[in-house]
């Protein structure tokens, strides 16, 4: 062992991760050393040590930092690792060089974050079975209120009245006009970033006149008498979000949402959702940057009876401080009434 000039009494010192005490050979013993026998790591902010699940973002914390294992203290100097690699020579005979060069901390490098503006797909969706009854609930009673509209006597259907469904363009031209199937849109039309579109699908153009002759996407009955619960409020929902080593889960607290209706759509770092719930047909309608990078492919959406599950693929294995940026003042979404698309 090597004596530390100036110390006096033989004190020694450790050498341990963490340690760093003066301690005496003969009052040396399995539980004189606390240290860290891992190595440490630097990632995303944290600062912490492999051997152990604390970590910090603050480097002060890091260094004071207690070990996790007992032992004794050693005053062996730890001998950084090496690793080979190897390089071809330009030599004529044509050998290879080992070159020892000593190993850097294992950080692994935060993927590289992609535009905002990259191109958004949907994530498909699976409704569960708390929802399905209450989803026949609301269709029936939608059902028992259009039949009882057109019962009533007071109401007279004009020659030439357009159908109200959403993209149809057929108009009303007697009892006969009942019996014809109607193709329509469910949703709304929605203007977005410079498309057009409807809630209810996927269709997409930047072209006002072809997203008019934009065909149904749904077939039913006509609706010649424009109902009031089709008049759509925006609202606020109460949401959060957890995360695992692997997702991030939002979860949007709305009551019986209607999946074909709402949609949910993302790119690697945005989260659009469009969810559209209950008797009303209230819409809850925001978009969120994602302080992370997700795997789009791998992210999908379950619609449940009082709420909407988002569960979205982390694109590499860091836990995310915050779900989102700080957040910027959001996009005006331009709406046009059903009316207005048959003028």
């Amino acid at each position: 062992m090597t004596t530390l000039e100036g110390t006096g009494d033989n004190w020694l010192l450790c050498y341990n991760k963490g340690c760093g005490k003066k301690y005496k050979s003969d009052e040396n013993t399995s539980e004189s050393c606390l240290h860290h026998p891992g190595a440490p790591f630097f990632h995303d902010a944290y600062k912490g040590w492999s051997c152990c699940n604390k970590k910090t973002t603050d480097f002060t914390d890091f260094l004071n930092m207690k070990g996790c294992t007992k032992s004794y203290h050693s005053n062996v100097k730890p001998v950084e690792p090496a690793k080979q690699i190897k390089e071809t020579s330009n030599s004529s005979e044509g050998k290879e060089t080992v070159v020892q060069k000593a190993c850097q901390p294992q950080c692994q490098q935060p993927l590289e974050r992609p535009s905002e503006e990259s191109p958004v797909c949907r994530l498909p969706l699976t409704v569960g079975d708390s929802l399905k009854p209450l989803l026949e609930k609301l269709k029936e009673k939608g059902n028992e209120q259009l039949t009882g509209e057109k019962d009533n006597e007071n109401i007279v259907i004009s020659i030439g009245t357009q159908c109200k469904n959403g993209g149809c363009k057929v108009a009303y031209e007697g009892e006969q006009s009942d019996s014809q199937t109607c193709s329509y849109h469910p949703g709304v039309p929605i203007f977005h970033e410079g498309m057009k579109f409807w809630s209810c699908c996927t269709k997409r153009t930047t072209d006002f006149e072809s997203f008019l002759e934009q065909e149904g996407c749904t077939t039913g009955n006509h609706v010649w008498i424009k109902k009031k619960s089709t008049q759509e409020n925006k609202v606020s929902c109460r949401y959060d979000w957890h995360q695992t080593g692997s997702y991030v889960v939002v979860t949007v607290y709305s009551k019986v949402p209607n999946p074909d209706l709402s949609f949910v759509e993302a790119n690697p770092v945005k989260l659009r959702m469009y969810i559209i719930f209950g008797e009303e047909r209230e819409v809850f309608d925001m978009e969120l940057i994602l302080s992370g990078v997700i795997d789009v492919e791998k992210s999908s959406v379950i619609f449940l009876g009082s709420k909407v599950e988002i569960k979205m693929k982390k694109a590499e294995p860091m836990s995310w401080r915050n779900l989102t940026f700080p957040t910027k003042k959001p996009e005006k979404v331009e709406e046009i009434d059903d009316d207005n698309l048959s003028d």
